[in-house]
């Protein structure tokens, strides 16, 4: 019979039906146990119980078999529930490739969206039904948790560096969107929802909402006015290592150690540049902290990725 009152959030992603089987699985395994332990408990009370004042009990000798059953059952159940929670956690947080990557901005007390091609959201979020999507998440004051219970996904979004989470919606439909993390006073507000649209309907959304200037076309212009191309010019120069192809690969720093050209690196290289200097040059730029937004780092780190891509067509040509 139909109460109305779900006891579980509706299924919409391809990962919500697999975290869900091994919840169900856990608590299967802790309902048995608790169970057996009790029904153990149970006899041993009434089958052992003194009969007599001056009854003593018997001694009662070990067995090997006994010993190494409830030591090897437990142990090979747990290893079952590690293997296959490490083979979710890790589905879950290695997106495919060819995943459509949206920036998230957290702050008190609303979630701030933008898509590649420009369009920004407030407190809401449009995805394509049965595409991979990647959240690249940051927050501008304080800790954060991007939470939506129908796909099964939660995580920090934190200030001071990237978090990332992704997802593919299975079903069209409206979802809720939470923030787990308390963050103020108005913590309970910082709600919104994610709409998951069939393809056809979800370019026709893009179309409406076009800005003219996508996230990478946004870096550019702020790339441009900063200055950056003085130093960061395409070949190097001797004041700024080139850009061009950077992204992913690794850095080798003063002091001989190396770092990978992620995210988190763009985004302090950018904030503090003495932080890593990059081996062969001084350090001589600027700190452009307090001058760009979360929303123009991301736009930035946008532009420097999409260098490479750049430079392997001109190669081609």
């Amino acid at each position: 019979m139909d109460l109305g009152f779900p006891l579980f959030p509706e299924q919409a992603s391809t990962m919500a039906s697999r975290v869900d089987a091994l919840f169900f699985f856990l608590v299967a395994v802790s309902v048995f146990f608790v169970g057996l332990i009790f029904l153990a408990i149970l006899v041993f009370a009434v089958k052992y119980r003194r009969r007599a004042e001056d009854e003593r009990p018997e001694p009662i000798e070990g067995k090997l078999w006994l010993e190494v059953a409830w030591s090897v059952i437990p142990f090979g159940l747990t290893m079952v529930m590690f293997v296959w929670g490490a083979i979710i956690f890790f589905d879950i947080y290695n997106p495919p490739d060819d995943a459509l990557e949206i920036s998230i901005v957290g702050r008190q007390w609303m979630w701030k969206a933008q898509h590649p091609t420009g369009q920004s959201e407030i407190n809401e979020l449009h995805v394509p039904v049965g595409q991979p999507v990647k959240l690249m998440m940051t927050s501008e004051d304080v800790i954060h948790d991007f939470y939506l219970p129908a796909f099964r996904i939660k995580q920090d979004v934190l200030p001071g560096r990237y978090t990332s989470v992704w997802f593919e919606a299975s079903k069209a439909g409206v979802y809720q969107l939470f923030c787990a993390e308390y963050c103020g006073t108005q913590h309970s507000g910082m709600i919104g929802r994610v709409v998951a649209l069939e393809p056809a309907q979800f370019e026709k959304w893009l179309s409406g909402g076009a800005t003219g200037m996508s996230m990478v076309d946004q870096g550019a212009s702020l790339f441009k006015r900063f200055g950056c191309e003085t130093c960061h010019r395409a070949g190097g120069t001797s004041r700024g290592p080139a850009l061009a192809g950077l992204f992913g690969k690794p850095v080798k720093l003063q002091g001989g150690s190396t770092v990978t050209a992620d995210e988190d690196y763009i985004r302090e290289s950018i904030l503090d540049p003495r932080a890593k200097i990059v081996d062969g040059y001084q350090p001589i730029m600027p700190t452009f902290k307090g001058l760009v937004s979360e929303e123009g780092l991301l736009q930035l780190i946008a532009y420097i990725k999409s260098l490479d891509g750049a430079e392997r067509k001109a190669a081609q040509r």
